[in-house]
């Protein structure tokens, strides 16, 4: 599906899908919802949703009637994350997120200065992931040290 929304496209057959919840019941369901989580390649997050005629998705056929519908959703990185932690596993969060702390808040700050070419690889990578730079540099350094 593709849609143009405020400007931009969102095309679920371009975006990468990173994350899919479904409600369990059957298509003959009234109430069946089935929800893709999608990133393009700029790093923005949308949801692709649909559902029956007693859903979020309905959409009215008129003479108060209503069918199954389906829509697009842009979503922020905050966003996104609400979705992911409410519909999908830890593991699938942690795919798309990267693993949350446990809670701890020992953190220490140091201050270096980078190449600015391996700067704007950290930002675009902190993008793609739709994780604060912070995040990514940190998600980073626990891949490789």
């Amino acid at each position: 599906m593709k849609k143009i929304i405020n400007g931009k496209l969102y095309d679920t057959e371009k975006a990468k899908c990173v994350g899919e919840w479904s409600n369990n019941r059957g298509y003959s369901d009234f109430s069946h919802v089935e929800e893709e989580l999608y990133r393009k390649r700029t790093g923005e997050f949308f949801l692709f949703g649909k559902g029956g005629p007693m859903t979020q998705y309905a959409k009215s056929c008129g003479d108060n009637s209503w069918s199954g519908g389906s829509e697009i959703i842009p979503l922020s990185a905050g966003k996104a994350r609400e979705w992911a932690e409410e519909k999908l596993t830890a593991d699938d969060y942690a795919e798309i997120f990267g693993m949350p702390d446990e809670g701890t808040d020992e953190k220490e700050t140091m201050c270096i200065q980078l190449p600015a070419d391996l700067m704007a690889r950290l930002r675009a990578g902190a993008s793609e992931a739709g994780t604060s730079l912070t995040a990514h540099v940190e998600s980073v350094l626990r891949k490789n040290i």
